[in-house]
């Protein structure tokens, strides 16, 4: 077996913000003894921007736009030029996480089109009260075939701390037509692109059914949908991306009408 190396961070938890100390160690192993031409730690932190599949050839200018945004670069040298022994080294390491100039350090994310590598902000609550008829939706191409129905609902908070739940509740108020399923659809928006012109991609993350058959009219419906860790992040604007969520109320009616209202969203982290 030839020489092994290693890093180990001291802190369980991975989660930094800027101006945390990082230290750890990096550990050499090996049975016998190495020379070496010094040895030197390098962090980066990156925004990678790419075009979808339908969105390549859309904009030339966008492929100037779409370089990784280095956000961190920090090296630190560690051991200078020399010999390590047979069995373990054990180097020691310890060094502030200092953004470049006035780059943002922003929250770790991996989303289709835009990958960042945290960021807390102020929340204000805002209420959303909203009624669903045929008159109120939009995109409609035959509205007098539709059924008559009567929805409202409210949301406690369209400004939501990422760590709690989207609470709020419906009520279905009349419906000529049986109802077949409620459902929350959490949409992630990824946008980047330059001044030439955006890309933009809609992504579905989330789908929870709220209600399964024909409801009781005038019966009140919970909403509630917890956020999922691993898709969603604070809602981010920069001048090359941006990565908001929407949140959509379905109902589908018998025989096949899907009734669709939209919520943006903006997520924060406190």
């Amino acid at each position: 077996m030839g020489t092994t190396l290693d890093i180990k961070i001291k802190r369980a938890n991975k989660v930094y913000h800027a101006g945390e100390m990082l230290s750890g160690v990096v550990v050499i192993s090996g049975k016998d003894s190495v020379q070496h031409q010094g040895v030197s730690l390098t962090v980066e932190g990156t925004v990678n921007l790419q075009l979808s599949a339908k969105s390549v050839g859309v904009f030339e200018a966008f492929y100037n736009s779409v370089k990784p945004i280095q956000i961190i670069n920090s090296t630190v040298e560690m051991a200078k030029p020399g010999k390590f022994p047979s069995g373990k080294t054990e180097i020691p390491f310890e060094f502030p996480l200092h953004v470049k100039g006035t780059k943002v350090l922003y929250e770790t994310y991996h989303g289709v089109f835009v990958n960042i590598q945290p960021q807390k902000g102020k929340l204000t609550p805002s209420p959303v009260d909203f009624t669903i008829t045929p008159d109120t939706l939009q995109n409609v191409k035959e509205r007098a075939l539709l059924p008559k129905f009567l929805i409202r609902g409210h949301l406690n908070s369209t400004n939501c701390v990422i760590t709690q739940p989207l609470t709020g509740e419906l009520v279905v108020e009349s419906s000529e037509a049986a109802i077949k399923s409620i459902e929350l659809q959490l949409v992630r928006v990824e946008t980047c692109g330059c001044a030439e012109g955006y890309a933009r991609d809609a992504t579905e993350i989330q789908n929870i059914q709220i209600a399964d058959g024909d409801v009781c009219r005038s019966l009140s419906v919970p909403i509630y949908m917890v956020f999922p860790r691993l898709f969603t992040c604070p809602t981010l604007e920069t001048t090359n991306f941006k990565v908001e969520f929407e949140v959509n109320v379905v109902v589908l009616l018998h025989p096949d009408h899907l009734i669709t209202e939209n919520f943006p969203l903006k997520l924060c982290r406190m």
